[in-house]
């Protein structure tokens, strides 16, 4: 009886636990090894943009983040003249990340040029444009009929912003750009170059930033509305007393008391990047990397992009009522002639004024 018997391979997959001697086990846990197993194979996706005048260290940073070069390569021009860009410029670059068998795909976008010439009036307008342009992709890729079982994003998942490190305050030209680009995105600003404070400097700067950003209404990342519990709570609130991290950025290696790290070399001693002593790198890079990634592109998804379809698509919606309004309104009169209805036309004037409205937003 025992050899009648056909031998079925064990459906246990790797890394799963055998509950056999548990009477009571369902099986339910499984489904975390069965999404991490999809996540895997499907990879991530980070994008991440960069703002700031030119000399902040914004490409450095970045190849400290990810400990390799993944910043644009900057052309050098033989004309001084030529080296900054007479308007913004949006440029992106991406790689292919694999860390412990997990690929990333991240994309690093650059904005040449912000914040750089004499008169800096509306210089946010075109990144503006560029995140709204993603959200308009990604929009138009999910209402197709025939859409991709998985849609590319591209869409700007954190701006993190560079503020000088003057040490007095926010200019106007900070604060002008967060009002407006908090809406749309997830914004973690930076102290550049932090070394060149002192430590009393650092953390006056550090308060006055944080009092100019509630004065002017400014909500950066993490946003306290989206916490979901109170433990979400009691971490974010942490993180949001240090916003703005005061950041130096290094791809130099040195040897110090026979250890490997990143760090600036000065005649006084090496500034350790990934010391919190040194600086809040490393804060930065937990936030960005290890513990609120996912969270970052959840709110992207699930708040900013939902706002931006949401306003699209009532547009959408209004300018089809309006194209009704119009057939509907003309209607033939007794002596074959049109006549047009007074309704109409006041219909006609609200869903302009309300497409004149969208725009200007």
């Amino acid at each position: 009886l025992t050899d009648a018997i056909p031998h079925h391979p064990n459906p246990q997959g790797k890394g799963e636990k055998s509950h056999g001697g548990d009477f009571s086990y369902v099986g339910i846990d499984a489904i975390l090894e069965q999404m991490r197993r999809k996540a895997m194979k499907q990879g991530f996706e980070l994008n991440l943009m960069v703002v700031g005048q030119s000399g902040l260290g914004k490409s450095t940073l970045m190849n400290t983040l990810f400990k390799s070069k993944v910043s644009r390569n900057k052309s050098v021009q033989s004309n001084p003249e030529e080296r900054i860009p007479k308007t913004v410029e949006i440029k992106s670059i991406s790689h292919d990340i694999e860390e412990k068998g997990v690929r990333m795909k991240l994309t690093v976008i650059d904005t040449p040029g912000f914040g750089d010439q004499i008169n800096n009036e509306n210089c946010w307008q075109p990144i503006m444009k560029f995140i709204n342009d993603q959200y308009e992709a990604y929009l138009q890729e999910e209402i197709n009929i025939n859409r991709k079982k998985r849609i590319p994003d591209s869409r700007v998942h954190c701006c993190i912003y560079f503020i000088p490190p003057t040490g007095h305050c926010l200019r106007p030209l900070d604060v002008e750009f967060m009002r407006r680009l908090s809406k749309v995105v997830n914004i973690v600003p930076v102290i550049a170059k932090a070394d060149t404070l002192t430590l009393e400097e650092r953390d006056s700067f550090k308060q006055t930033i944080r009092e100019e950003l509630r004065a002017n209404g400014i909500d950066v990342y993490p946003q306290k509305e989206f916490d979901e519990d109170a433990e979400d709570r009691m971490i974010n609130d942490k993180i949001r007393e240090m916003i703005p991290f005061a950041v130096v950025g290094s791809d130099q290696e040195y040897q110090v008391n026979g250890k490997r790290l990143l760090g600036r070399k000065t005649k006084w001693g090496t500034i350790e990047v990934e010391n919190i002593a040194h600086c809040e790198f490393a804060y930065l890079r937990d936030l960005l990397i290890r513990t609120h990634m996912q969270n970052i592109k959840d709110i992207t998804g699930s708040i900013h992009y939902e706002t931006y379809r949401v306003r699209r698509l009532n547009e959408s919606n209004g300018h089809v009522i309006s194209q009704t309004s119009d057939h509907m309104a003309v209607q033939p009169k007794a002596n074959g002639q049109l006549e047009e209805q007074p309704g109409a036309l006041q219909a006609n004037g609200v869903a302009a004024q309300h497409e004149a409205l969208s725009h200007e937003m």
